[in-house]
């Protein structure tokens, strides 16, 4: 070709030439223009009356709408494409899918069908190309084909006779790239035994050595068996040689609880492992030895024997009695098309089923015995903190409290007084007895002409009065609270303008002696002390809790308190941190690590006392429960006492919780884990609104939430 210089003038024919060639260059070119392997589905055959969807453009994939029925439209459409050339074939084991698959030549189609939504009289067809990876030949007018273009598998019936299918084979076989396997290119098998003869047909053996240059995948040898038929005809199999696949076979993950090998086609699972009866069913894709041998060792290792043979069901080959310590079960195997075909089932005997009710009826009672004996020792234990803290209350006479700028007098015990002269309320608590403040409030009222009205509460813990004088009135409530009685009144007696509360800075008053420790509690506090409870939580029958939890309140100040806790924590071994911990003359807060797990001591001040909360946990016992949070997380734990399965949703999770999860029978209900936060979850049981509720959890946290058998959820920290 002749050179044009620069600037120089282009003749037209010139400047036409060079359009057409950038025109080829730019123009885009069709999927099979480049990969011969796949189908452009825009030039294939169309049902009549065909609209193609265009709403979403795309060169591997063409949808159109027919106004046919879906069942008409796919049986219209195997006769156009066959008509084509296409030859319909069906996967191994999906013999009932809706769609259709098709092959032709070294090419591949699918074609799924969808019935247009409220139009059963309308139908739309999609083509897709289906890449074939392992390619075999088809014989003209076979029939009853199962193809699978990935291993490759092929199954079907010759039309011809066994010497001509046999030639066709070997002709198309070496025209694909296959080549017959001999002894010398089959050494690297040592198993590869290619002298096999088949009674009544013939059986050879390829390999595929130009595999990538054809896009094969990495091929395996394919054993060709073919068999005379009494017709005439003949039985055809191609499937990847015995020889290739694995002699001994690994573990794949359980199905009910039952063992099943690697790799399967297919599986699936009825029951549970705790379930009285389970089953599996898998497409193994191995040979019947190797699936053999591989229950066999499984079993074994699990417990169970076998037991002899069992009746052969249709498709059997093998059926296996086997036993354990408390079930019974039955393993069949089979072969269909190139798989090695698995049903397994177990069910419990009825010894066992016997012996697990009665452990369950113990492991309730037993539950329900420890909740008794639990509940008779807080009712008794706070029985006895009541005579306690009313013993300590002073029935002796009282005066009444000067410079009193309330309507009415104040006992000279009055602490933490809070009077709202606007709305005529009055509070305050006292360390005299209910006795004491009755009667103090009977003679100085009546001196003052108030006349009580009859009242038919008036007990040593509790008493309720009501005066009236002048057309106003006044109700008062006097009640031991605790170590204080709590005395409370309102009413239009006690009504003030620009009434202002008489309250005081507080003085906190130190105790009368140093504070001592208690030798019979689990956790360290003062036998000087006006209250003290201990929660523990621990699994149903578990022995060590994985938190305790000691409230108290005394009457001494803060900084007593707190120097009396950091001496007798320091005698258990407890480590104070100084990361984090705040002291202040009204609060503290600090962290410790203990030999059994971190722990916080929380001290505040209220009505003139000081409050104690002392949480340790117990980290071994956590873990070893499965219990204990991943780092930097929370742990939620979910059971169910109720009679009915119940279902949460938190942080855009559901979670089935069945009826009598995380209770005497089942230990452990479902868990999940959690970033810390405040979290919103709605329990749903059937035939119930959902209930909605909060959670806040912290780094380190596991927290249970149990449904109880009114559909309440109770939020517990366990950790």
């Amino acid at each position: 070709m002749p050179m044009i210089r620069r600037g120089a003038q282009v003749p037209a024919r010139w400047l036409l030439l060079a359009c057409g060639v950038l025109a080829i260059m730019s123009a885009p070119r069709p999927a099979s223009a480049t990969d011969e392997g796949i189908v452009d589905v825009h030039t294939l055959p169309r049902l009549d009356g065909a609209v193609e969807d265009t709403s979403r453009p795309d060169n591997y994939r063409v949808t159109y709408t027919v106004p046919t029925a879906v069942a008409a439209a796919s049986e219209t459409t195997k006769k156009l494409l066959s008509a084509d050339g296409w030859v319909p074939y069906v996967y191994p084991l999906d013999e009932k899918s809706t769609a259709l698959t098709f092959k032709k030549g070294r090419q591949g189609l699918r074609v799924s069908f969808t019935q247009a939504r409220g139009r059963p009289d309308q139908s739309a067809v999609s083509y897709t190309p289906n890449r074939i990876y392992s390619n075999v030949p088809f014989p003209n007018g076979a029939t009853e084909l199962a193809f699978d273009e990935t291993r490759p598998y092929l199954g079907c019936v010759a039309p011809g006779a066994l010497d001509a299918t046999s030639e066709f084979f070997t002709k198309e076989m070496a025209a694909m790239g296959w080549r017959k396997l001999t002894p010398e290119t089959a050494a690297r098998w040592p198993n590869a035994d290619l002298g096999e003869t088949v009674p009544n047909g013939v059986r050879v053996f390829y390999d595929h050595p130009e595999g990538d240059t054809t896009q094969f995948y990495k091929q395996k040898p394919v054993m060709l068996t073919l068999t005379r038929r009494d017709d005439g005809r003949t039985n055809v199999e191609i499937r990847v040689a015995p020889f290739a696949l694995p002699e001994v076979l690994e573990a794949d993950d359980d199905m009910a609880g039952l063992p099943r090998p690697k790799p399967t086609k297919s599986a699936r699972s009825l029951g549970s492992a705790s379930s009285n009866k389970r089953e599996i069913s898998a497409a193994a894709m191995a040979e019947l030895p190797a699936v053999r041998a591989f229950y066999h060792r499984e079993l074994a290792a699990r417990g169970w024997q076998e037991d002899g043979s069992a009746p052969l069901a249709p498709g059997d080959e093998v059926a296996i009695r086997i036993s354990s310590a408390e079930e019974t079960g039955v393993l069949r195997l089979g072969r269909k098309y190139d798989f090695t075909m698995i049903s397994l089932t177990a069910q419990v005997k009825e010894s066992a089923l016997a012996a697990r009710a009665k452990a369950k009826k113990e492991a309730d009672e037993k539950f329900l015995g420890d909740a008794l004996g639990a509940a008779q020792q807080l009712i008794a234990a706070d029985e006895a903190r009541r005579k306690a803290q009313a013993a300590s209350l002073s029935d002796a006479p009282l005066n009444a409290l000067a410079d009193s700028k309330t309507p009415v007098p104040l006992p000279e015990t009055a602490q933490d007084v809070t009077f709202e002269g606007s709305d005529g309320r009055l509070e305050f608590s006292s360390t005299s007895s209910v006795k004491a403040l009755s009667t103090f409030y009977r003679t100085t009222l009546k001196n003052a002409g108030w006349k009580e009205q009859p009242s038919v509460i008036n007990q040593p813990n509790m008493a309720v009065m009501a005066f009236s004088k002048g057309g106003k009135s006044i109700s008062m409530t006097v009640m031991q609270m605790g170590p204080k009685v709590n005395v409370r009144a309102n009413g239009s007696g006690l009504v003030m303008e620009a009434a202002k509360p008489a309250a005081s800075p507080e003085v906190q008053a130190k105790s009368s002696e140093p504070l001592k420790p208690d030798p019979e509690s689990q956790l360290p506090v003062p036998t000087q002390r006006s209250s003290k409870s201990l929660a523990t939580t621990k699994m149903p029958g578990g022995e060590a809790p994985f938190r305790r939890e000691l409230e108290a309140s005394i009457p001494a100040s803060l900084a007593e308190v707190l120097a009396f806790y950091r001496a007798e924590l320091s005698k258990l071994g407890w480590q104070e941190k100084t990361d984090g911990a705040t002291v202040s003359a009204e609060r503290a807060q600090i962290d410790f690590t203990s030999p059994q797990g971190p722990a916080v001591l929380k001290l505040g001040r209220a009505k003139g006392e000081t409050t104690v909360n002392l949480a340790q946990k117990n980290s071994d016992a956590a873990t070893k429960a499965d219990i204990m949070p991943k780092p930097g997380q929370a742990r939620l734990m979910l059971g169910n006492i109720g009679p009915k399965e119940a279902s949460l949703t938190i942080n855009n999770q559901t979670v089935k919780i069945a009826a009598g999860a995380g209770g005497p029978q089942s230990p452990k209900g479902p868990m999940l884990d959690l970033s810390p936060g405040k979290y919103q979850y709605a329990l749903r049981l059937p035939g119930r609104p959902a209930r909605t509720e909060t959670l806040t959890v912290a780094a380190g946290e596991a927290w249970g939430l149990l449904v109880g058998p009114n559909g309440d959820v109770l939020p517990l920290q366990m950790y």
